[in-house]
């Protein structure tokens, strides 16, 4: 069998119709056809069932699906392997972002990674912490900014930086929240981000080890500046990074509840089993220099401190 004929089989199941996936790949339908008839001929079983409204996966090839992508991947290893070997490395990189680009480096990172690298196609898919990890896990993303607790072996990353966050209220509940405990905290609105996103598990997991219920009255954002915009404009309580918080205290805009400092990490993710990838090596040693930073480390083998408090 030949390459051509799995990326053929690959883009025409996704389709689900030849014409469809013909118009993709840059083919005729004809030849879409004669690729799939070549493949079924010489695997010797039916790959698709054809119906008036396009083409279905039969149980035989939606078995054999994942086998053709990961034949794919693995000899687009190896095409980025031998260019390296050669100092070409190229290809098409998709990177997941978080929180806000300053406070990630992202300018100074895609700056010398396009410098050095021109021949690299770099894709940005701003994500939810939660989603991006999975993006990763499951290979819909290269790699990812992310923070949190990585307890996923088959995940690794790079340490960028600790990140603090606070507690952090309206100005005008000051009152209220001097003096209030883990019950009173917890009773109030809370901005709280999605429910897959760190953000989030780090107030469940905060409330769940004080024996508190966590928040329920919430109005829902997945973005940082949209979270402090509601803090200061009065909608609830929310996680704040630090320096964000502090910086609105001292200017009147906000509160900080000033019981806990939750700390965590922010990671630069990747599988743990392309480590070796020539594309993902290149991108942290970007990033070690974007950061001045040392070496790799197993996001699965570090676990980050989420709680330190202070009375």
């Amino acid at each position: 069998m030949e390459l051509y004929q799995l990326r053929t089989f690959v883009t025409v199941a996704d389709s689900g119709h030849l014409t469809r996936a013909a118009e993709r790949i840059h083919l005729s339908q004809p030849a879409v056809s004669s690729h799939i008839k070549a493949l079924e001929e010489e695997l010797a079983v039916r790959l698709f069932e054809r119906g008036p409204a396009g083409v279905a996966l039969t149980q035989a090839g939606r078995e054999l699906l994942e086998y053709a992508q990961r034949t794919l991947s693995s000899a687009e290893e190896l095409r980025r392997a031998a260019k390296a070997l050669k100092g070409d490395l190229a290809g098409i990189v998709r990177i997941g972002t978080i929180s806000d680009p300053e406070y990630i480096r992202l300018g100074d990172f895609l700056s010398r990674a396009v410098e050095r690298y021109p021949m690299v196609e770099i894709e940005l898919h701003h994500e939810v912490t939660g989603a991006a990890l999975e993006a990763v896990r499951e290979g819909r993303l290269d790699a990812s900014f992310y923070f949190g607790d990585i307890a996923n072996p088959s995940v690794a990353g790079l340490a960028l930086d600790e990140m603090a966050y606070r507690v952090t209220a309206p100005a005008a509940w000051c009152d209220r929240v001097r003096e209030a405990g883990w019950s009173e905290i917890a009773a109030m609105p809370w901005v709280l981000t999605p429910s897959i996103s760190t953000h989030n598990q780090l107030v469940t997991k905060l409330f769940a080890e004080h024996g508190v219920k966590p928040p329920t009255r919430h109005v829902e954002a997945d973005q940082e500046s949209v979270i402090m915009n509601l803090v200061v404009s009065g909608v609830g309580v929310s996680l704040m990074r630090e320096n964000f918080a502090l910086e609105k205290q001292q200017s009147g805009e906000v509160c900080v509840w000033e019981k806990v400092r939750l700390r965590t990490k922010l990671w630069f993710i990747y599988q743990a089993e392309r480590a070796a990838d020539p594309l993902v090596s290149a991108l942290l040693g970007v990033l070690r220099e974007t950061w001045q930073l040392g070496s790799v480390e197993s996001a699965a083998s570090r676990t980050p401190r989420l709680r330190e408090a202070l009375h």
